[in-house]
C-alpha cells in the first residue's frame, strides 16, 4: 500500500469534516469505555477497577484513560490547517498529555528531561501530539487553579518552543546532540532533573525487593503478586526471546538475563491499565545482589492512533508485534535509548520490555501550581516534543519516514500566530468535550452501570 497516497485521502476526508461543537454523549461515551476495556476484564480486572476509579476522580485523569476518544474525534473533527500529507508521517507519542514527560538518566548515565510513554507511538499528523498536550494543560491547568488567560498564555509557549526548536533542527543534525538536562532547564522541570540524577539503584531495590540468605527476591504486597507456577514459567521464557530482540551489538553476556524472581505489577499508569504488566529480576552484571536489574514486560495493543490513521504504519515495520511497535517508537523518540529496550510474547501476546530504570521520575502536573511554573514548563515541553518528532524521522529510519519531518512541519506551518490560535481554540472546545465525556462517566460510575 502506498502510505503517502493513504495518508492524503485521510486527509482530504477530514479536511472536508464539518465543525463539531462539545456535546453530550452518554449512551456512546460508556459503550466506548466498556468496548475498549471488556477485553481484558477476564485477566486484569483489578486494575480495570482501578482505572475506572482514578478516571472518576477527575477530568483531567478521565482524558488519561481514555486516548481512543481522542482519536475517535480526530476522524471527525476538523483537520489542522497547517498539516498536510507529508506531516502526517511524523512518528508521534500519540497519548501526548502533559503527564506523559518525565526524566531519566539516559544509556550514557546523563539526566535528561523528555517524552516517556510510548504505548500509543504511530505514524500521524504532529497536529494530534500538539492538540493532545494543549487540552492537557487546559485540563490540568484548571485543576490547579490556574486562569484561562494564563492558560492560553501557556498553549502559546508551547506552541512558540515547539516550532523555534523545529528551526534549530532544520537543515542541521543537531537533533542527534540535543537534550534537555539541568543546564538549559529551570524551575520545576529542572527540579525533575535533578531529582532524576541524584536516584540510586539501591532505592529501586530496596523498593521492590528483599535481600535473604545472600539471594534477593522480590517482595509481595497488593500491587506485587506472585503469579501461578505456569505464569511465571512462561514470562522467564518469554524472557528468554526477548533477548534475541536486542541488537547483537547491545546484548550482555548471557548470565545478565538470568531471571531470579518474577512478580505481576498491578495499580501502574491510567491508561494501560487492566493490561497484564509483569516484573523480572535480573541476574544483572555480577552475582553481586547490589546490581541485580528489574525489567518491566507490558502487554500491548493496536495503537489508538491507528483509529485516525489506520496502516499509517505497516506491520511489517513493527514484526507484526506491537511489542515491537513500542520498542521502536521508544528508540526512535528519544536519544541514548535503554539498551534492555525489546519486545516479546507471552501465550500469543505482544509485550514491550524495558528497564524499570532505578534512576526515573514522572512530571507530576499537580506542581504546575502557578501561571509562571505553567508557563516556564511548557517551554520544556514543546522543546522536548520538538526534539522526539525530528529526531523519528529520516534520522532513525528512513524507511519509515523517508524524509526531515522538521522541514515539512515548518513549511506547513505558514503562520505560527495562525497555529496558536488555532491550538488554543482546539483545546479549550475539546476540553468541554472531555467534561462533557466525563460527567456521561461519572454518571454511570455512579449508578453501577458496567464499564468493562
Amino acid at each position: 500500500m502506498n502510505k503517502i497516497k493513504t495518508l492524503s485521502a485521510l486527509l482530504a476526508l477530514t479536511l472536508a469534516a464539518a465543525s463539531h461543537a462539545a456535546t453530550t454523549r452518554d449512551t456512546w461515551v460508556v459503550n466506548d469505555v466498556y468496548n475498549y476495556n471488556h477485553i481484558y476484564a477476564t485477566t486484569d480486572s483489578a486494575d480495570l477497577a482501578t482505572k475506572m476509579s482514578t478516571m472518576n476522580s477527575s477530568a483531567y485523569s478521565f482524558y488519561r484513560g481514555t486516548a481512543d476518544i481522542f482519536f475517535h474525534d480526530m476522524t471527525t473533527l476538523p483537520a489542522s490547517a497547517y498539516a498536510n500529507s507529508a506531516t502526517a508521517h511524523t512518528w508521534i507519542g500519540g497519548d501526548t498529555h502533559i503527564g506523559n514527560f518525565g526524566a531519566w538518566q539516559d544509556s550514557a548515565g546523563k539526566a535528561v528531561f523528555g517524552v516517556n510513554d510510548y504505548d500509543t507511538g504511530y505514524l500521524g499528523q504532529y497536529v494530534w501530539d500538539l492538540r493532545r498536550a494543549a487540552t492537557s494543560v487546559v485540563l490540568a491547568g484548571r485543576e490547579n487553579g490556574i486562569k484561562d488567560a494564563d492558560i492560553t498564555t501557556a498553549i502559546n509557549t508551547l506552541v512558540t518552543a515547539y516550532l523555534t526548536q523545529l528551526g534549530a533542527f532544520n537543515g542541521s543534525s543537531t537533533e542527534k546532540t540535543f537534550q534537555l538536562t539541568t543546564s538549559n532547564t529551570s524551575s520545576v522541570v529542572k527540579d525533575v532533573i535533578s531529582a532524576a540524577a541524584e536516584d540510586k539503584r539501591s532505592d529501586l531495590l530496596a523498593k521492590y525487593s528483599t535481600v535473604s540468605s545472600s539471594k534477593r527476591t522480590f517482595l509481595t504486597s497488593s500491587t506485587l503478586v506472585k503469579p501461578g507456577t505456569a505464569t511465571y514459567n512462561a514470562v522467564v521464557a518469554a524472557v528468554a526471546t526477548y533477548v534475541s530482540t536486542i541488537s547483537s551489538g547491545k546484548q550482555y553476556a548471557a548470565s545478565f538475563y538470568t531471571v531470579k524472581d518474577v512478580r505481576q505489577k498491578l495499580g501502574s499508569g491510567t491508561g494501560s491499565l487492566g493490561r497484564l504488566r509483569y516484573y523480572a529480576l535480573l541476574e544483572g552484571p555480577s552475582t553481586s545482589t547490589s546490581d541485580d536489574v528489574i525489567i518491566e514486560l507490558k502487554q500491548e495493543a493496536t495503537s489508538d492512533v491507528a483509529i485516525a490513521n489506520p496502516a499509517g504504519l505497516s506491520t511489517g515495520d513493527y514484526a507484526n508485534n506491537e511489542g515491537d511497535r513500542v520498542a521502536r517508537t521508544a528508540k526512535a523518540l528519544v536519544l541514548n535509548a535503554d539498551v534492555l529496550i525489546g519486545y516479546t510474547s507471552i501465550n500469543g501476546v505482544p509485550y514491550y520490555v524495558h528497564e524499570k530504570s532505578p534512576f526515573a521520575e514522572d512530571f507530576d502536573y499537580t506542581d504546575l501550581s502557578s501561571a509562571s511554573k505553567l508557563n516556564t514548563a511548557m517551554t520544556y515541553i514543546g522543546q522536548a516534543l520538538a526534539s522526539a518528532h525530528a529526531l523519528a524521522d529520516q534520522d532513525y529510519d528512513s524507511s519509515v519516514v523517508p524524509y526531515a519531518i522538521e522541514t515539512e512541519i515548518l513549511n506547513a506551518v505558514t503562520s505560527q500566530a495562525g497555529l496558536k490560535t488555532e491550538l488554543v481554540n482546539f483545546a479549550f472546545g475539546y476540553a468541554d468535550q472531555v467534561n462533557l465525556d466525563w460527567a456521561s462517566f461519572k454518571k454511570a460510575y455512579a449508578a453501577g452501570t458496567p464499564l468493562y
